[in-house]
């Protein structure tokens, strides 16, 4: 729960700790009902939550486990930059992707996000 004194550092960090477990119920509470997510071809803009999970709940549905481990994080008034590398369990086999995510949070809430990532290094893996 996002609190008067959160930080959208703080907002941005509970939200990747929520997506682990895939609790997207938890995690979408901190996303804007306009919240764009964009991310790069094919998938492109999402609008909302609804959007959102649908764009992650197939993607995620076959993971065992997932970890988003945090490398590098920077703030600037609502700016959040997160350097990760995203770890997805399939099967019996860890699936790494380094991306960077950039947010911006308003009153609490995330109303932007984009990941960059090359999308051919997680296909490559998923075979």
């Amino acid at each position: 729960m996002t609190t008067a004194s959160s930080t959208p550092m703080s907002v941005v960090l509970q939200f990747m700790k929520l997506m682990e477990p895939l609790d997207y119920d938890a995690a979408l509470k901190l996303v804007s009902a306009d919240c764009q997510y964009l991310n790069p071809p094919p998938i492109g803009l999402n609008v909302g939550p609804a959007g959102i999970r649908a764009v992650l709940e197939p993607f995620f549905a076959p993971t065992k486990e997932n970890e988003f481990k945090v490398l590098r994080a920077a703030e600037a008034g609502p700016v959040v930059i997160l350097e990760r590398l995203d770890r997805h369990l399939y099967g019996d086999k860890w699936v790494e992707l380094p991306v960077t995510g950039v947010y911006e949070v308003h009153n609490g809430l995330i109303t932007y996000w984009r990941d960059y990532f090359d999308y051919p290094t997680i296909a490559s893996q998923l075979g």
